[in-house]
């Protein structure tokens, strides 16, 4: 079971509201997000694109609940502009962050991504090249050498239609990034969609780990993504994704490897589904007592 000293549980918006698809829970309010996540039993969240951009404003609503921001998803572009440039809005970002009391961030390279387009999600991804993969983990490196200074660690959350991926391509950003500097968001409901092995991937990496993404699949919507060409949105709209002990993945195993390895931080639920067809709150509530079950949280 895991340490509840150590281990926090958090909870992401976008089940309430998606910013990648704002009509999917246009009609619900920030104030009913944190409400309803605080009522479900969490401590903790991510950000999403209703929250109060005034830190002091978000404070206090968040307070008020007793939660607290967590990590916020931050948009790199390391491949495709000046690293001068990405690393002024990253700066912005953190310092954010540290203002909020989060200790961590989770970025996503988005140079060449699909997972907003219309692109079919199997077949479209881009693949970097040698040069690519250099400029990549260079500027990984040095992004980590800011966070540090902010006290902040830094954590890229591999993802579908991303050029960080597979389980290869990890390998590759895991072998070539100072662990001093850089870390993993490790996130089992991307890994499962793909097809790789997502407990292999947590057991090799778990030192490493800083931010836990806690996502189910559903195997029978990803085959329907995969037979009939689709993008990465239409599967969410459909419900690739949904919340842990409401999908295939069993947690316990995860939970306990975390265990093992002393993972300290957050484990989150991130499970973007349309929230008119799967209400919030009750996915929330769901989630909440399957995680209490398998991991004593």
């Amino acid at each position: 079971m895991l340490d509840k000293n150590k281990v926090k549980l958090g909870i992401a918006p976008i089940a309430w509201t998606n910013d990648d698809m704002p009509d999917l829970g246009a009609e619900n309010t920030f104030e009913q997000c944190v409400s309803e996540m605080a009522l479900a039993g969490f401590t903790g969240c991510e950000v999403g694109n209703k929250y109060p951009k005034d830190p002091a404003v978000l404070k206090k609503a968040l307070e008020l609940r007793g939660m607290q921001i967590c990590n916020a998803w931050f948009s790199s572009f390391l491949l495709t502009k000046p690293y001068e440039e990405v690393e002024a809005d990253f700066i912005k970002h953190i310092t954010f962050l540290k203002e909020m009391g989060a200790k961590v961030v989770g970025i996503s390279e988005q140079s060449y991504s699909i997972q907003g387009t219309s692109r079919p999600i199997f077949e479209d991804k881009y693949v970097m090249n040698d040069e690519e993969w250099d400029r990549l983990c260079k500027g990984l490196n040095r992004l980590g050498e800011t966070a540090n200074r902010y006290g902040i660690a830094l954590t890229l959350h591999h993802h579908m239609g991303t050029v960080v991926q597979t389980e290869a391509e990890i390998d590759r950003m895991m072998a070539n990034t100072d662990p001093a500097l850089f870390n993993l968001l490790y996130d089992s409901g991307h890994l499962a969609y793909c097809g790789e092995d997502y407990l292999g991937v947590l057991k090799k990496y778990a030192k490493r780990i800083k931010h836990v993404h806690l996502k189910d699949v559903r195997p029978d919507v990803i085959a329907k993504v995969k037979e009939n060409h689709l993008s990465f949105l239409e599967g969410v709209r459909m419900g690739t994704f949904t919340v842990p002990g409401d999908g295939v993945i069993d947690f316990g195993p995860i939970f306990d490897v975390l265990e093992e390895s002393g993972y300290e931080g957050y484990v989150l639920v991130e499970a973007e589904q349309d929230p008119a067809i799967a209400n919030p709150l009750e996915y929330a509530i769901k989630a909440r007592k399957y995680i209490a079950e398998k991991s004593g949280l």
